[in-house]
């Protein structure tokens, strides 16, 4: 299963979230499952890129240019992706994923989890987010959309969509039950690392 993360950069976190993304990570990697993330070497995306290396898993980092030229990549990436921006890392991430897990993060974060949720709600594709929430890190994002729901903006299926897990066991049984896709990756780690690009041409006179 490629397993897609949204997460923080940021390391002034508390201690469980990184306790937390490290035991995830850990427990991906033992079970044959691909890391699919931001490539970034900070925050909870480093802590969790280095549990699934650790753990003889598999990493793919799509990475941003500005994130390369910065020196921010993630030493733990097996596959590296390389893309435009932003826009670009969303989209690749969203299509090399089967499932989506959400751990505590920011404006970033929360920009990732609404793109899946608004392709989805269109029927763009059928994968499922899971914001995990750790210490109760979701729960006013969780009391929002409970709010949307009530004013009847929220389309149906929604809550098929979007779960929410409070521990690993609860991330494990979701997972379950998400259809994987055919992927072009192995859910070994290769022998060598390799590069991909996936940045737009520049056209010329």
């Amino acid at each position: 299963m490629n397993i897609c993360i949204f997460c923080s950069a940021n390391s002034n976190l508390p201690t469980e979230y990184f306790d937390r993304t490290r035991e995830l990570g850990a427990w991906m990697g033992a079970n044959g499952h691909t890391l699919v993330f931001g490539g970034c070497n900070l925050g909870l995306m480093e802590c969790v890129a280095e549990a699934v290396h650790n753990a003889k898993g598999m990493t793919v980092g799509v990475v941003p240019s500005i994130v390369e030229k910065g020196g921010k990549v993630s030493e733990h990436v097996d596959v590296k992706i390389l893309c435009d921006n932003l826009s670009d890392r969303k989209d690749l991430m969203i299509q090399r994923s089967d499932v989506i897990i959400a751990l505590p993060g920011g404006v970033g974060t929360l920009d990732e989890i609404f793109t899946v949720l608004a392709a989805a709600s269109i029927g763009y594709h059928n994968k499922r987010v899971i914001l995990y929430n750790i210490g109760g890190f979701w729960n006013s994002l969780i009391a929002m959309l409970d709010d949307l729901k009530a004013h009847g903006v929220m389309r149906a299926g929604f809550d098929d969509t979007l779960k929410v897990a409070r521990s690993l066991d609860e991330i494990a049984g979701f997972i379950l039950l998400q259809p994987q896709r055919k992927s072009s990756f192995s859910v070994r780690r290769p022998l060598g690392r390799r590069t991909q690009s996936h940045r737009a041409a520049t056209a010329t006179p």
